[in-house]
């Protein structure tokens, strides 16, 4: 056994034990006696009781691996894409660790699980590429075992390809059935073809299951999957599915868990949170979510993405205004700021419509951050369009934007639209609108320099062992001088200097 297996090992044995001095467990998994289900019994039908039947058989299989080589599987768990992705891997990780994996740091692995995006092109093209790595480690280790899950795997012509290419590749699963991940883990050792597991929907949610979260004071929480708003740029609502929204019951006794266990600031998340509620049998709407959220005891932050313009209402922006609990921050993707464009992204509002919008959200929260994404090159997009955009970018003053070229998104109406604009137009544009966003951006945030803001320690900083690394409640990044026992604690930062998208600071 090299070094690292040998470090990891250890590391593994000693997870579930971590503690910090004053604080709870870093993760929130009560752990379930896996020993004490019979796996020798028919399997339950009903769910999660039915997955945890299947971990006791893989945690059978850990056990079997151990006696033959004298340590336990390394497992690798690779995300890409959305805060939703992120949420998901934890519960990938959670369930691994349960059952007896030791946690690798990289593709050296005895298991590796890419928890894919499909979003842009570009994403897909990463995966592929990280494939033709892991089919040269897997010639070194045969017993090694790869699978893929996520959005991309929703798409047809994807699966057919990796059937067709990727022979080497063990599992396949997507979006809908990711719960399954244990059975289907299981399916995979005692199959010796590639398994495929792709729905193309689900009604059903299960997430009473383990998860191993990458922060112990801070966690994300799925409210709903799935959208309806198909836009014509975006293949979300192809893989994800149609909306389906958790009861608020099942949410706030998760978020409870999660505060007793130490968790302190929440994110909500969804494709579209404004929409929230309207599935459920008896429907409730985002903002009456919110209000429910901030009456747990110990959380202190509740943060919310993505909010889709079109359904943010007057009470959400009440709520918000009166709250001492939600941060001072609204993540709302702009897209375009031209109303002809908007029309052909489907994204059901317009330029007046989207500013009259920030126009009230800053009358009744003026210190809020706004922050938003924009698409550079959309179908048909002219100078005047793009010029549009940036008038919009000056009028409103964007904290932040995620800026993004057009990607031609196969499955997408906009994919077949005529007049797609040239790639070196475009290019010319994003960097005028990226020099803009830039400058203003820069702008905005050093107006709160020599304030002194409450912070969020969350890690030691990476390039300098002697600061550690905070969030504002307006999302901006904070260094400041600190030891590590600041992690998962709340500092009031006075901020010294402005780097543009960062600050540094000293406590006071």
């Amino acid at each position: 056994m090299c070094r690292k297996q040998k470090d990891s090992v250890e590391s593994a044995k000693s997870f579930c034990h971590v503690r910090m001095e004053g604080k709870k467990d870093r993760t929130m998994y009560e752990e379930i006696d896996l020993d004490k289900i019979d796996i020798h019994a028919e399997p339950p039908i009903e769910e999660p009781a039915r997955q945890y039947y299947y971990m006791a058989k893989c945690q059978e299989w850990v056990r079997e691996f151990e006696r033959k080589n004298g340590r336990r599987p390394f497992a690798f768990t690779q995300t890409f894409g959305c805060q939703m992705n992120a949420r998901d891997s934890e519960k990938l990780e959670g369930i691994l660790h349960a059952i007896g994996f030791c946690k690798a740091e990289s593709e050296e692995a005895d298991f590796v699980i890419y928890n894919t995006c499909t979003v842009r092109e570009n994403a897909n093209l990463k995966v592929y590429g990280r494939l033709g790595y892991l089919q040269t480690l897997k010639k070194k280790n045969p017993g090694m075992r790869i699978a893929l899950c996520g959005c991309m795997m929703q798409e047809e012509t994807v699966v057919a390809k990796i059937k067709k290419s990727y022979r080497f590749v063990d599992l396949i699963f997507g979006t809908h059935n990711i719960y399954k991940f244990t059975e289907l883990l299981a399916q995979m050792y005692s199959d010796k073809n590639m398994v495929v597991d792709i729905w193309e929907e689900s009604s059903q949610i299960v997430e009473e299951l383990p998860t191993q979260r990458k922060y112990f004071f801070k966690s994300g929480v799925n409210i709903m999957f799935g959208c309806n708003n198909f836009c014509s740029y975006c293949i979300v609502p192809y893989v994800r599915g149609r909306e389906k929204s958790r009861e608020p019951k099942d949410i706030l006794c998760e978020i409870d868990k999660m505060a007793k266990a130490g968790v302190s600031e929440v994110m909500l998340l969804g494709q579209n949170v404004n929409s929230y509620g309207k599935t459920l049998q008896n429907p409730q709407t985002f903002a009456q979510l919110l209000q429910s959220v901030e009456q747990i005891e110990g959380i202190r932050r509740i943060r919310f993405m993505t909010s889709h313009p079109k359904d943010l209402s007057d009470e959400l922006i009440e709520v918000m205004a009166h709250s001492k609990k939600i941060c001072r921050h609204l993540h709302l993707p702009l897209q375009s700021g031209s109303s002809r464009i908007l029309q052909a992204m489907n994204r059901k509002y317009d330029k007046q419509g989207y500013l009259h919008l920030v126009e009230k959200i800053r009358a009744a929260i003026p210190d809020i951050a706004i922050t938003t994404d924009i698409i550079v090159g959309f179908p048909g997009e002219t100078e005047e369009d793009f010029m549009e955009t940036m008038d919009v970018v000056e009028t409103v003053g964007f904290d932040s934007a995620f800026t993004f070229l057009y990607s031609k998104r196969t499955g997408t109406p906009a994919a077949e639209m005529e007049n797609q604009v040239p790639e070196a137009a475009a290019k010319e544009r994003f960097n005028r609108l990226l020099e803009c966003v830039q400058q203003i951006a820069a702008k905005k945030a050093q107006k709160i320099v020599h304030t002194t803001q409450e912070v969020l320690v969350e890690s030691t900083n990476d390039h300098d062992p002697a600061l550690v690394t905070g969030r504002l409640s307006n999302n901006l990044i904070v260094h400041f001088p600190g030891t590590e026992d600041l992690i998962g604690t709340y500092v009031n930062v006075e901020l010294k200097e402005c780097k543009g998208f960062y600050y540094y600071g000293e406590i006071v």
